[in-house]
């Protein structure tokens, strides 16, 4: 299995395919990280690959594995990335 990129691979790749100097490369994707951050509460969208979502899961009764015994698990909020239909179709190859 291949090894995925560095931050710097990612950075690099893009940079000598769009002819944007790296140090610009890296302040875009510095920056829509931090944009993406901030607004996954509004559900953040990256056009064709997906949307960053803030989820709440309610409070719910588990098991602990070992001893069987019911435990309550507290309400919280999760981060969940839903994968856009166009990015599943170009890496399935459908």
């Amino acid at each position: 299995m291949a090894k995925s990129m560095t931050r710097s691979q990612i950075e690099d790749n893009i940079s000598k395919k769009t002819g944007v100097p790296k140090k610009a490369v890296r302040e875009v994707l510095t920056q829509m990280a931090e944009l993406a951050y901030e607004e996954a509460k509004n559900a953040f969208t990256l056009p064709g690959l997906g949307k960053l979502v803030l989820v709440d899961r309610p409070a719910r009764t588990g098991r602990n594995p070992r001893t069987g015994e019911a435990i309550e698990i507290p309400a919280k909020q999760v981060v969940k990335f839903r994968i856009a239909k166009a990015c599943k179709d170009a890496v399935l190859k459908k």
